[in-house]
């Protein structure tokens, strides 16, 4: 008997030979029915049972047991829920020793509620799949599965690991658990993709240099002097009004004390004190976002930050102690791992599938982790066809067009294939 966590899949289970066959007019990336079949299952059973960072249990062990089905060996878990599949070549090489080549499908849920009234809408209260991490497992699945069916035409000494991370969402996260776990070790280059909304199906979007911006999460908490009385506030610190002040200075910093040419964005979006209308609180707090896409300008308003708080707050007589949490840095995609992504959407798509990406998003990514150690990229991936799915991420609303799948784990895993040809 099967266990609970594949009941969501088709029963009958699909050849290697079938999934690997290709599209069913022979054009590569065209539609593929066995494939989308699967995918789509996959995705709808994660989407239906979703789990946040960290807490991925039965999303891991559902993964697993899905690549072993197929005759891949796990190895893990890693990072808690993580795990990787290595799928080696036995054709000899030309170049000596081939690269290694990596993939990461990140695992996560967000801990927001699920707004969809569909079939597969999430059976977890206050947990959803609103940041396409449910797609990007099922397409690393099935990136795994379409190189495992052509194992024999990689080369010997090469090959691919297609690795499964948790905790991307959360501060700290999962990639440099990964990293430490050995996921990297060998590895010449590596990719992952994320959903985007605004990109209709059928496009990827690319861009050279940093993709997505660093992300470091703040909490300050501003102390006065005890309580005091609303209709006295001379005779109090004020918590409440002191935790303004420092507010309205921290919203200075970007833009002003950097160079505005300089994408930084400081937010607040968090603000506690007190609970008596005419109480003034001995102590307030709040908290946000600092996001910059230079290393440089990142640390300089963390130090501001610092100052500004502290000395703000010393102004009024009251104290601030600043928490400041580290995120991800900078997603830089390399130039090579680019430009070779290039050339495999244009082989199965035409030159018109890739959009060049202008600007540097402000959100983050913690893929960047392992681009810090090795060359790669990150791709987009258009999911939307209409009104259904052009909401935006982290929105719970959210929701993709499936056709995207099938199309895309064909692309990665011939993109993957390719490396090792070229060197990596």
């Amino acid at each position: 008997m099967p266990s609970a966590a594949l009941l969501d899949q088709p029963q009958e289970q699909l050849s290697l030979d079938k999934l690997a066959s290709g599209s069913d007019d022979g054009r590569p990336g065209g539609d593929d029915a066995a494939l989308t079949e699967l995918l789509t299952s996959i995705r709808r059973h994660l989407h239906r049972h979703p789990e946040v960072g960290m807490q991925e249990h039965d999303t891991s062990r559902f993964l697993r047991e899905t690549l072993e089905r197929y005759g891949l060996d796990v190895h893990g878990p890693v990072a808690e829920t993580g795990f990787w599949v290595d799928i080696g070549g036995t054709t000899s090489s030309a170049n000596g020793r081939p690269p290694r080549v990596g993939y990461r499908a990140d695992i996560d849920a967000l801990p927001m509620q699920d707004a969809k009234s569909v079939s597969y809408h999430s059976r977890a209260d206050g947990v959803a799949h609103l940041c396409g991490h449910d797609a990007h497992s099922a397409v690393g699945v099935g990136v795994a599965l379409l190189l495992h069916a052509r194992r024999e035409q990689l080369p010997s000494g090469g090959g691919v690991r297609v690795f499964f991370q948790p905790n991307e969402e959360s501060v700290p996260s999962g990639a440099p658990m990964m990293i430490d776990d050995g996921v990297l070790d060998g590895l010449d280059t590596v990719y992952a993709i994320h959903v985007d909304p605004t990109l209709e199906i059928g496009r990827y979007g690319l861009k050279t240099g940093p993709i997505t911006a660093s992300s470091d999460r703040f909490d300050i908490t501003v102390r006065g002097r005890g309580s005091g009385h609303s209709a006295r506030p001379h005779e109090a610190v004020d918590a409440v009004w002191i935790a303004n002040q420092v507010m309205q200075a921290l919203y200075q910093l970007a833009g002003r004390i950097t160079d505005p040419r300089h994408a930084a964005v400081l937010t607040l979006c968090r603000l506690e004190g007190g609970q008596a209308h005419n109480v003034i609180p001995p102590e307030a707090s709040f908290g946000g976002t600092l996001r910059t896409v230079k290393e440089k300008d990142r640390n300089f308003l963390r130090e501001k930050m610092q100052r500004v708080a502290e000395e703000t707050a010393a102004l009024y007589g009251g104290t601030a102690e600043l928490d400041l949490m580290t995120g991800a840095p900078p997603v830089v995609n390399d130039a090579e791992a680019v430009a070779a992504a290039r050339r495999a959407i244009e082989a199965h798509f035409g030159p018109e599938a890739v959009y060049d990406i202008p600007k540097t998003s402000m959100g983050a990514e913690d893929f960047a982790y392992y681009l810090r150690e090795v060359p790669g990229a990150l791709l987009r991936v258009g999911t939307q066809s209409g009104p259904e799915t052009r909401f935006p991420l982290h929105d719970g609303r959210f929701d993709i067009d499936e056709h995207a799948l099938a199309p895309t784990a064909r692309l990665m895993a011939d993109l993957l294939e390719a490396r090792l040809g070229d060197g990596g």
